[in-house]
């Protein structure tokens, strides 16, 4: 079946102005947000607005070019990318987008320093979405050669985390163009269940089978065999193949190698970090305690609950059956073919 991405976009940029869904308000209501500057996107992506590590980095991009569309020099240069660098530690891509449009101005010179930062967030805006419909078709072809046809995936990789339709779920909306029978089971990720409300959400709009789980239901699923496989998105992969995503992942990964069931991870080179040799080196962003106390505003645990809140985990790369990217899939994970899909 011939399956679009449902108009669904998180970035829009017409040129001069930036446009962000903000996901907050996700399912219930779609609004979206014109940051005037830096601080603006930065503030979007702290609050989980903007979210996904390649869209991240492509709205702070962006949010550079804003920042030097009103006031065009080094010195607001240099402001709006320690603003926006510091917004989120955990994804490589915010950091790395940054840099690139860093490095377009200073090259381009003074003169010319809105015009070079619009026209390098322009091509890594549309380089992520490239990357994206050649991830779906690398992914799928590996899962249809197995007969994989029913999904585990956790958080949201779809158009609303990244360019074009997806990481992850890029992968699962080529797969159900590909073959019949294709079904998503979707966790709900708490603390902040992007899973219920964002993955379920981009998939009703897609037409894609699917059902969703509480996150602690995945592993007793697996052991069952609901699943031909799990894949999941990446904010941050170490040198050697270890890869941080949403916290819970490191979970799924030891619950299907348990099942023995194959455990995908997907995202774009840009997510890709050379300069982190493993999983301990990874920063782990730890966010408020509100978001565990509360559920949609309301208290669910005792005033002063002491709360440990990371929002991501590590899952070693001896756990991870094969890392899905844009230039190629490296299967098995390791510090070599990790370093083959960078050197392609």
């Amino acid at each position: 079946m011939a399956i679009g991405v449902g108009g669904i976009q998180a970035i829009r940029w017409d040129g001069r102005r930036l446009s962000l869904l903000d996901q907050t308000l996700l399912p219930g209501s779609e609004v979206w947000l014109t940051p005037a500057g830096a601080a603006d996107v930065a503030e979007a992506i702290g609050r989980l607005a903007v979210r996904g590590a390649p869209n991240i980095g492509i709205a702070a991009a962006y949010g550079v070019a804003l920042e030097l569309s009103a006031r065009p020099s080094l010195g607001a240069l240099e402001e709006a990318c320690d603003v926006l660098i510091a917004s989120r530690p955990t994804a490589v891509n915010l950091a790395w987008a940054v840099e690139r449009v860093r490095a377009a101005c200073l090259g381009a010179g003074p003169s010319t320093l809105a015009s070079a930062a619009r026209g390098e967030a322009q091509k890594i805006h549309a380089a992520e979405d490239a990357a994206s419909l050649a991830m779906g078709a690398l992914g799928a072809d590996w899962l249809v050669e197995r007969g994989v046809r029913t999904l585990l995936t956790h958080c949201n990789t779809g158009a609303l985390a990244t360019g074009g339709r997806g990481s992850a779920l890029g992968v699962a909306i080529t797969l159900a163009e590909r073959v019949e029978g294709v079904r998503v089971i979707a966790c709900e990720t708490r603390p902040l269940l992007q899973g219920a409300r964002l993955t379920a959400w981009e998939l009703d709009r897609l037409g894609i089978p699917h059902a969703l789980i509480v996150d602690g239901a995945a592993a007793g699923l697996l052991a069952r065999g609901a699943a031909d496989a799990v894949i999941v998105g990446c904010d941050r992969v170490a040198a050697n193949g270890d890869t941080a995503n949403k916290v819970g992942t490191y979970s799924h990964a030891l619950a299907a190698a348990a099942a023995s069931v194959p455990f995908l991870v997907a995202g774009p080179t840009s997510t890709i970090d050379a300069s982190t040799p493993d999983g301990a080196a990874i920063v782990i962003e730890e966010r408020a305690a509100d978001e565990v106390l509360t559920l949609a505003g309301v208290g669910v645990a005792p005033p002063g609950t002491p709360v440990i809140n990371p929002a991501f985990d590590v899952t070693p790369a001896s756990l991870i059956t094969a890392l899905v990217t844009e230039r190629g899939i490296a299967a098995p994970v390791s510090a070599e073919s990790v370093a083959e899909l960078l050197a392609s």
